[in-house]
């Protein structure tokens, strides 16, 4: 016997016992109101079938999506996969007026794919409150199934808390040189001065995990302190602390990497200069569905 019977039975019960000591009596008896007796009572016909839990669904929906919107989410999720910010960008330009929410809920649920997720409570972090405060730096392995020519690539990446604007430029080493060149065009390119840069500790940026180097610092940490910046380095093996720009790789890898085939270093820094050049205008949801450039329009008066 399932549940669902089982508690058609018990209400069976307190209906019984009703009728011989009364609705009050009943009540008491299980720790009942005296409301949801009669409510049992007036639907009890005889059978058991008619005191199970019946279906919540409202009868009218004025606000429910229309065989067009449903459509076109259809479409665009088949199209864009599992970018879904992508495509909602894309529907908003085809008049979808529904908030992104209530387009990743529809995705999932044509999917089959919807679960209720635990609610997760974060750590207190104080965000950045101006752009260039804090730039989370890092390097993307660029995948070799990407390199024609068989040999590895790196893209150095740069992300602002702020604003969330982004910079990159690929190279064909990964060394404190390269590093270095990427901050001095970080800050040529860069729309407002940086403060303080985080990194994690890669041998690229620091010598401070290696013992006889230690107290060298590399051309990284030199430019840094030629520029009078900050240095930070977040805790050794928590990339989550460089969580931005780590969340930023997963969104090139599905917007860029995923199609890249680029047959020499000239070749792919074209095609990355030109992903760059849109990036910075697409949408996110932690900035309430504004792009980085939306955002930085309203810092420049400070700059």
């Amino acid at each position: 016997m399932d549940k669902i019977t089982q508690e058609a039975y018990f209400r069976q019960r307190v209906i019984g016992y009703a009728e011989q000591h009364g609705v009050s009596a009943a009540a008491n008896r299980y720790h009942l109101s005296r409301k949801t007796v009669y409510k049992w009572r007036k639907r009890y016909d005889g059978q058991i079938e008619s005191l199970k839990d019946r279906s919540r669904r409202p009868h009218h929906s004025p606000r429910k999506q229309s065989e067009e919107e449903l459509h076109l989410v259809q479409r665009l999720s088949r199209k864009y996969g599992s970018d879904l910010l992508l495509a909602y960008e894309k529907a908003r330009g085809s008049g979808y007026t529904r908030s992104y929410g209530c387009f990743k809920r529809t995705v999932l649920r044509m999917e089959g794919t919807a679960k209720k997720r635990k609610k997760r409570s974060s750590k207190p972090y104080t965000p950045a409150d101006y752009p260039g405060q804090k730039v989370q730096i890092d390097v993307k392995f660029v995948p070799l199934h990407c390199c024609a020519d068989g040999l590895q690539r790196y893209v150095f990446v740069a992300k602002d808390e702020c604003s969330r604007w982004t910079y990159r430029e690929m190279y064909d080493e990964h060394s404190s040189y390269s590093a270095r060149d990427f901050l001095e065009k970080l800050v040529r390119h860069a729309p407002f001065p940086i403060r303080l840069v985080q990194t994690d500790n890669g041998a690229e940026f620091t010598n401070t995990l290696f013992v006889t180097k230690s107290k060298h610092l590399t051309l990284f940490e030199q430019a840094l302190k030629d520029m009078d910046m900050l240095y930070k380095r977040i805790r050794i093996a928590t990339p989550r602390h460089n969580g931005k720009v780590e969340r930023q790789h997963r969104i090139d890898e599905l917007r860029f990497y995923s199609t890249l085939r680029l047959y020499n270093l000239s070749d792919g820094r074209t095609q990355l200069a030109r992903y760059q050049r849109a990036s910075n205008n697409h949408i996110m949801t932690c900035l309430g569905l504004r792009s980085p450039n939306d955002v930085l329009s309203d810092y420049l008066h400070l700059f």
